[in-house]
C-alpha cells in the first residue's frame, strides 16, 4: 500500500469566504481546532478571544460596537488595565460592564487554560439597565414620556406630581410643560425645569434615551429650597429697607464697627403740616393707609433721584443725599425732590381731600454716619449740619421749601430762590435763610436721569437713622 502524502499542518490562520480571519497563533491540535470553531460568526451576541499579551485574536461581527468602545481592532492590544480586569473577572466568576455608543453589554470572560486565550461572551443588557432605572420603590418622583408627549410610566412617587398637572399613564403632556421639556433635551445641557403642583414645588430633569426613543424624567421636590431662597431674598428686601446697600454688604462682610465721616453731603426734612389734629379726626385704618399712600409717592421720588431715605419719625420723612455715591449734584437732587413732591402729593386723593402739605427744611455740610445697635440696629448721621437741616423744617413755613445759606450759595443763578430774611434758631443765633420757590431745569435733569440709570444701578431706598429724636426734628 502506497503511503499517504504528508498532510499540510493546521495552523491557527483559519480563513472562510465572507467571514473574518482569525490571527495565526501557531499550529493547533484537532482538539484545539474544535475549541476554535466554537466561535461562530452567526451568534447574534458579541464574542471575542483575547491572547495573554492582550491582543485582540478574534471578534465577530456582533462585537463591532464593543471592539470601537475598547479602541482597538483585531490584531490590536486591548490596555493593561482593561486586561488586568478580565482576568480578575475570569477567575471571580464575574462580569465587565461596557458602555458602547447608546448600548451597555455585560461581558463574561472565560479561561481556556489549554490555550492561553480569554474567551470573552457579551450580553446586551440595555434594556434591563433601562429598567432599573425606574425602580418602583426610589423616593423621588420617575416617569417616562415619548416623544410625542404620552406617558408609559411613572413611579408610585410621581403620583401626586402628575395627578396635580392632570395627567395619568396613558395620557399626553401638552402645552408649555411639554415644549420646555422637549427644549431641555434637544438642548442637551441637562437642564431642570421647574414646576408647582398642588402645592410643591419640583425639578424635572428630562434625560433622552436614543436606544428605546423615550425620555426619561427624573424629578426632585425642591419645595423646601425654593422657600428657603424665598426667605434669604424677604431678609434681604428687609435688610435694604433698613440700611442702604453698601452698608448692607459690608455687615454682611463682617465688618462690625460702621462709622464714616462723610465731609459734604445734603439733608430733607419734611413734615405733615397740622397732621396731629388731623389725625384725630380718623380711625387708625384711615391714618395709616393716608401715611402709607404720601410716604410710598416719598420713596418713589427718594429712589428716581439716587437719594438715600433717612427714616420716618411719625409724620416726618427724611433724606439725605451724596452719602454713598460720589457726584457732587447732590443738593440740586435734593431740592429737585423737594419740587417734585407737591406736584406728586395731588394726585394722591386723600392727601388732595385732607389738604396734606409739607413743610420742608434743607440744609447741606458735613456729617458722621455710622450703625449702632445690635438687634435693631439703624445706620444712624450725627452733627450740625443734620441740627441745623431740622431747625430749617421746624422754623418753616407750611406749603413752602426753607433752604439754609449753604444751600442758597450752591442754588444760586440756576433755581428760583426767595429770601425770607434773617431767623433765629436754637444755639446758632439769627440766621439768614431763603425759600426754594421752582428750578426752570430741574424737572428735565430728573428726566435724563431716568433715562441714563441703568435698573441695576437701582435699589429700594435703604433705611437710615437719625441722631435727632422727634422733638429735636421739630425744634
Amino acid at each position: 500500500m502506497k503511503p499517504r502524502p504528508p498532510q499540510p499542518k493546521r495552523s491557527g490562520l483559519i480563513s472562510r469566504p465572507g467571514r473574518p480571519a482569525e490571527v495565526e497563533v501557531g499550529e493547533l491540535t484537532s482538539d484545539q481546532i474544535q475549541a476554535v470553531s466554537r466561535f461562530p460568526d452567526e451568534n447574534p451576541n458579541p464574542v471575542l478571544r483575547i491572547g495573554v499579551d492582550g491582543r485582540v485574536l478574534y471578534a465577530n461581527p456582533a462585537s463591532a460596537s464593543i471592539l470601537t468602545a475598547l479602541g482597538v481592532e483585531v490584531g490590536g492590544d486591548v490596555t493593561t488595565a482593561w486586561l488586568s480586569a478580565a482576568r480578575v473577572a475570569a477567575a471571580e466568576g464575574t462580569n465587565l460592564d461596557l458602555s458602547a455608543g447608546h448600548r451597555t453589554f455585560a461581558l463574561r470572560p472565560v479561561e481556556i487554560a489549554d490555550l492561553g486565550f480569554l474567551n470573552v461572551y457579551g450580553t446586551d443588557i440595555t434594556a434591563e439597565r433601562a429598567i432599573v432605572k425606574f425602580p418602583d420603590q426610589n423616593p423621588n418622583p420617575v416617569f417616562r414620556m415619548e416623544w410625542d408627549g404620552r406617558l408609559v410610566y411613572a413611579n408610585p412617587a410621581s403620583s401626586e406630581l402628575i395627578a396635580g398637572l392632570g395627567y395619568r399613564i396613558g395620557s399626553t403632556l401638552a402645552g408649555e410643560l411639554f415644549e420646555r421639556l422637549i427644549t431641555a433635551v434637544r438642548g442637551g445641557t441637562r437642564e431642570s425645569v421647574e414646576i408647582s403642583s398642588r402645592g410643591r414645588d419640583y425639578a424635572l430633569l428630562p434625560v433622552d434615551v436614543p436606544e428605546f426613543g423615550f425620555i426619561n424624567i427624573y424629578g426632585t421636590d425642591v419645595t423646601a429650597q425654593n422657600e428657603i431662597r424665598r426667605l434669604h431674598f424677604e431678609n434681604q428686601r428687609l435688610l435694604l429697607n433698613i440700611l442702604p446697600e453698601a452698608i448692607a454688604d459690608r455687615l454682611r462682610a463682617g465688618e462690625t464697627l460702621i462709622a464714616d465721616r462723610f465731609d459734604d453731603v445734603t439733608l430733607l426734612f419734611a413734615d405733615i403740616v397740622g397732621f396731629t389734629a388731623m389725625s384725630s379726626t380718623m380711625s387708625p385704618r384711615e391714618l395709616v393707609g393716608v401715611l402709607n399712600e404720601v410716604f410710598t409717592v416719598f420713596d418713589g421720588l427718594v429712589e428716581d433721584h439716587g437719594l438715600e431715605k433717612v427714616k420716618t419719625i411719625g409724620d416726618a420723612y427724611m433724606v439725605i443725599g451724596g452719602l454713598l455715591d460720589t457726584s457732587t449734584d447732590h443738593t440740586e437732587r435734593v431740592a429737585d425732590l423737594a419740587l417734585d413732591l407737591s406736584a406728586r402729593l395731588d394726585a394722591i386723593e386723600a392727601a388732595s381731600r385732607l389738604g396734606v402739605r409739607f413743610r420742608i427744611g434743607i440744609n447741606c455740610g458735613p456729617v458722621v454716619a455710622g450703625v449702632i445697635g445690635t438687634k435693631k440696629f439703624i445706620y444712624d448721621v450725627w452733627g450740625d449740619t443734620v441740627n441745623l437741616a431740622a431747625r430749617m423744617e421746624s422754623l418753616g413755613v407750611p406749603g413752602r421749601i426753607q433752604v439754609s445759606g449753604a444751600v442758597e450759595e450752591r442754588l444760586r443763578g440756576r433755581y428760583q430762590l426767595e429770601a425770607r430774611g434773617l431767623i433765629e434758631v436754637k444755639g446758632k443765633g439769627s440766621l439768614p435763610t431763603w425759600f426754594l420757590a421752582g428750578g426752570p431745569g430741574h424737572a428735565r435733569r430728573r428726566r435724563q436721569r431716568q433715562r441714563g440709570q441703568a435698573a441695576a444701578d437701582q435699589r429700594p431706598g435703604g433705611g437710615i437713622g437719625t441722631g435727632l429724636g422727634a422733638d429735636d426734628a421739630r425744634g
